[in-house]
């Protein structure tokens, strides 16, 4: 009875030493980190995505693959210029013996020629237009990468929200219960309790413990898995301040959404005091710090027929379909082959004549030849047809990948829809009083073990349940969030993915 009244008088000072007030905004509350830390906010992650992702980088580099592939394409095929000449010459007798054999230097002996491809069949025209269709599926490749690469930045952002939630719980955990441990040490030393019930509280707590480290290393590999995204290498973590400086990231605005002012992030404290070696070890090679209100519950609005429209324009369907439209291009230029090219070579000739020739009364010195040829290809018809169906054979393909992308969106999309029907009846069931009620019991329990009507091993079995519901809770909201931002990637419907 007088451990139960000095609880209760304990009870009444101050805040009780089970007690562990829910956090007022999940994933807001000071870790502690290293010194370089800075926060970073999911805006601020995705504007650097856009810039340094390098997978949306390589998306890039095509679409400049394409359009000068166009400047190819566009062009006329380019003439060819041909010089030759004789350096040597020689009679001959009608006798066949040789008369007059000389050297001759470049200027007395020279053929001179141009020769040109006429295309016929508007190649030009066709090769240009499959370069453009070529240029759009690029673009749209580029889209569908940055679709992708958002998508999985949002997926690890708000897993490293989600372990940081649930530290922030197993950090308040071990708080409440160092508390209750230094209570229960007094009281044995006062001689109000025997040992035995330290011991069993010792042991009890135990199961707490693994719960600060297993979070804190999945909060440092959420926080290096957006790193990874963003192209900063997690191996230069420990250079210090001015990381998220230098790659480039722009400060939070001040009163932004879970932005923080410059000056108040000077003062914001380093972490729990009580946080252990092991979770500062953990934490200190962090290089920034993802902030965000976990506790934001958005709502959709918008409806199921508007999100089904906008599959159409979801990237990777047009990409598709651009594909599709290149390769129906490519089988027009194919079938216009079967018009022959005409190549046309005009020459020019001077060669210098022998001075062994009779004389004359006009003495001839050179004599100079100009010619033209045409040349048109025969037996072409085999290798034309072959083209002709190799391009229908890939014409045919595209579409089959064009149909199967928009099949997929579809699928993916009834796929995304459900899994947010379900979160959102999940995170109702939290937000609508689960979490409340679990924080009632532990209450209720607590107040009747200083009255004396429960045990010690009861509030550590409430303590329990409040610490799973609450871990529960988080992974609901970190379940409905994730939905979100699937639906704004199976839809390709901007907007959707929550503002944290």
């Amino acid at each position: 009875m007088r451990l139960r009244a000095a609880l209760l008088g304990l009870a009444l000072l101050a805040p009780p030493a089970f007690a562990q007030t829910a956090p007022a905004a999940p994933g807001t509350l000071p870790l502690p980190l290293g010194k370089g830390a800075e926060p970073l906010t999911l805006a601020e992650a995705e504007q650097l995505l856009i810039d340094r992702n390098l997978a949306v980088i390589a998306a890039r580099r095509g679409v400049d693959a394409a359009r000068a592939n166009r400047l190819v394409a566009s062009s006329l095929p380019p003439p060819q210029v041909t010089v030759g000449n004789s350096f040597a010459q020689f009679n001959e007798t009608q006798a066949g013996a040789i008369k007059g054999a000389r050297f001759l230097s470049p200027s007395n002996n020279i053929v001179a020629g141009l020769q040109v491809l006429i295309e016929r069949g508007n190649k030009r025209t066709l090769r240009t237009r499959v370069a453009e269709d070529q240029i759009g599926a690029a673009e749209a490749q580029v889209l569908d990468a940055v679709r992708i690469q958002l998508f999985t930045l949002r997926q690890s952002f708000l897993g490293a929200l989600l372990a940081r939630a649930n530290l922030e719980v197993a950090l308040g955990n071990r708080m409440s219960l160092d508390r209750t441990e230094t209570l229960l040490r007094r009281q044995l030393r006062d001689g109000a309790i025997p040992e035995g019930d330290l011991l069993r509280f010792q042991a009890s707590r135990l199961q707490f413990e693994p719960d600060v480290t297993t979070n804190a290393q999945a909060y440092a590999a959420g926080v290096a898995a957006v790193a990874a995204l963003l192209s900063a290498d997690p191996a230069t973590f420990q250079a210090g301040a001015g990381q998220i400086g230098a790659l480039g990231i722009t400060p939070a605005v001040p009163g932004a959404l879970g932005a923080v002012p410059p000056s108040q992030r000077a003062a914001a404290p380093s972490g729990p005091a009580s946080a252990p070696t092991s979770v500062r070890t953990i934490l200190s090679p962090v290089a920034f710090d993802v902030r965000g209100r976990f506790d934001q519950v958005p709502t959709l609005g918008i409806g199921r027929d508007e999100l089904a429209k906008g599959i159409e324009s979801r990237a990777d369907v047009v990409a598709a379909q651009r594909q599709y439209a290149a390769a129906n291009s490519n089988r027009l230029l194919a079938e216009a082959g079967r018009s022959r090219d005409v190549t046309v070579n005009g020459s020019w000739a001077r060669s210098r004549l022998s001075q062994d020739l009779p004389n004359s009364t006009d003495q001839l010195n050179a004599v100079n030849s100009f010619g033209i040829q045409l040349s048109v290809p025969i037996f072409t018809r085999r290798i034309v047809e072959g083209n002709v169906g190799v391009a229908n054979a890939q014409a045919g393909q595209a579409e089959a990948q064009a149909r199967a992308a928009m099949l997929q969106a579809r699928a993916d999309f009834a796929a995304a829809w459900a899994t947010y029907e379900q979160a959102r009846a999940l995170v109702t069931l939290f937000t609508g009083g689960a979490l409340n009620r679990a924080e009632e019991a532990y209450r209720s329990t607590e107040q009747a073990y200083l009255a004396g009507g429960r045990s010690l091993i009861d509030v550590l079995d409430a303590l329990r349940t409040l610490n799973a519901t609450r871990i529960q809770a988080n992974q609901a909201r970190y379940a409905y969030l994730l939905a979100l931002a699937q639906l704004e990637q199976a839809t390709g419907v901007s907007g959707i993915a929550p503002r944290l």
